[in-house]
Protein backbone atom coordinates (compact mmCIF):
# COMPACT_ATOMS: atom_id res chain seq x y z
CA UNK A 1 0.00 0.00 0.00
CA UNK A 2 2.74 2.43 0.91
CA UNK A 3 4.44 2.01 -2.46
CA UNK A 4 1.16 2.50 -4.36
CA UNK A 5 0.91 6.14 -3.30
CA UNK A 6 -2.82 5.70 -2.71
CA UNK A 7 -4.37 7.31 0.33
CA UNK A 8 -5.22 4.64 2.85
CA UNK A 9 -6.10 3.96 6.45
CA UNK A 10 -4.63 1.10 8.47
CA UNK A 11 -6.83 -0.57 11.01
CA UNK A 12 -5.09 -2.91 13.40
CA UNK A 13 -8.11 -5.06 14.10
CA UNK A 14 -6.31 -7.12 16.69
CA UNK A 15 -6.28 -3.91 18.75
CA UNK A 16 -9.46 -2.36 17.30
CA UNK A 17 -11.75 -5.35 16.63
CA UNK A 18 -14.38 -5.36 13.93
CA UNK A 19 -18.03 -5.44 14.88
CA UNK A 20 -20.29 -8.21 13.56
CA UNK A 21 -21.83 -5.69 11.15
CA UNK A 22 -18.41 -4.57 9.87
CA UNK A 23 -17.24 -8.14 9.45
CA UNK A 24 -20.45 -9.09 7.63
CA UNK A 25 -19.98 -6.13 5.28
CA UNK A 26 -16.35 -7.07 4.70
CA UNK A 27 -17.30 -10.67 3.89
CA UNK A 28 -19.72 -9.30 1.30
CA UNK A 29 -16.93 -7.20 -0.22
CA UNK A 30 -14.66 -10.24 -0.25
CA UNK A 31 -17.38 -12.46 -1.70
CA UNK A 32 -16.54 -15.33 0.66
CA UNK A 33 -18.07 -17.13 3.62
CA UNK A 34 -17.01 -16.54 7.20
CA UNK A 35 -15.38 -19.97 7.32
CA UNK A 36 -13.15 -19.05 4.36
CA UNK A 37 -11.79 -16.07 6.32
CA UNK A 38 -10.86 -18.03 9.44
CA UNK A 39 -7.25 -18.84 10.30
CA UNK A 40 -7.70 -22.50 11.11
CA UNK A 41 -4.17 -22.90 12.46
CA UNK A 42 -4.90 -20.69 15.47
CA UNK A 43 -4.93 -22.43 18.85
CA UNK A 44 -8.31 -20.91 19.78
CA UNK A 45 -9.85 -22.36 16.61
CA UNK A 46 -8.44 -25.81 17.30
CA UNK A 47 -9.48 -25.83 20.96
CA UNK A 48 -12.90 -24.19 20.79
CA UNK A 49 -14.35 -24.41 17.28
CA UNK A 50 -12.72 -27.07 15.09
CA UNK A 51 -15.04 -29.91 14.14
CA UNK A 52 -18.18 -28.08 15.26
CA UNK A 53 -21.02 -27.33 12.89
CA UNK A 54 -21.35 -23.55 13.21
CA UNK A 55 -23.65 -21.19 11.35
CA UNK A 56 -22.38 -18.15 9.48
CA UNK A 57 -23.60 -15.97 12.36
CA UNK A 58 -21.76 -18.14 14.92
CA UNK A 59 -18.53 -18.04 12.88
CA UNK A 60 -18.76 -14.25 12.64
CA UNK A 61 -19.37 -14.05 16.40
CA UNK A 62 -16.28 -16.22 16.96
CA UNK A 63 -14.14 -13.86 14.84
CA UNK A 64 -15.53 -10.81 16.64
CA UNK A 65 -14.73 -12.38 20.01
CA UNK A 66 -11.33 -13.66 18.83
CA UNK A 67 -10.02 -11.31 16.12
CA UNK A 68 -6.82 -13.31 15.69
CA UNK A 69 -9.03 -15.85 13.87
CA UNK A 70 -9.44 -13.38 10.99
CA UNK A 71 -7.10 -13.92 8.05
CA UNK A 72 -5.03 -10.83 7.42
CA UNK A 73 -4.14 -8.47 5.93
CA UNK A 74 -7.31 -7.40 4.19
CA UNK A 75 -7.51 -4.48 1.79
CA UNK A 76 -10.81 -2.78 1.04
CA UNK A 77 -11.74 0.14 -1.16
CA UNK A 78 -15.19 0.33 0.46
CA UNK A 79 -16.82 -1.64 -2.36
CA UNK A 80 -14.56 -4.64 -2.88
CA UNK A 81 -11.93 -6.27 -0.71
CA UNK A 82 -9.14 -8.81 -0.98
CA UNK A 83 -7.19 -10.91 1.49
CA UNK A 84 -3.56 -9.87 1.11
CA UNK A 85 -2.20 -13.37 0.69
CA UNK A 86 -0.65 -14.13 -1.70
CA UNK A 87 0.95 -10.76 -2.41
CA UNK A 88 -0.11 -11.03 -6.06
CA UNK A 89 -3.71 -10.58 -4.89
CA UNK A 90 -2.77 -7.20 -3.38
CA UNK A 91 -0.96 -6.11 -6.52
CA UNK A 92 -3.91 -7.06 -8.73
CA UNK A 93 -6.33 -5.31 -6.39
CA UNK A 94 -4.26 -2.11 -6.40
CA UNK A 95 -3.92 -2.21 -10.19
CA UNK A 96 -7.70 -2.38 -10.53
CA UNK A 97 -8.11 0.62 -8.20
CA UNK A 98 -5.50 2.66 -10.08
CA UNK A 99 -7.04 1.82 -13.47
CA UNK A 100 -10.52 2.89 -12.39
Amino acid sequence: MEASGLAHKVRLYLNDPLTAAELTQLLGQLGITAEALIRKGEAIWKSDFKGKSLSEKELIAAMVAHPKLIERPILSDGQKAVVGRPIDAVQDFLQNIIQH
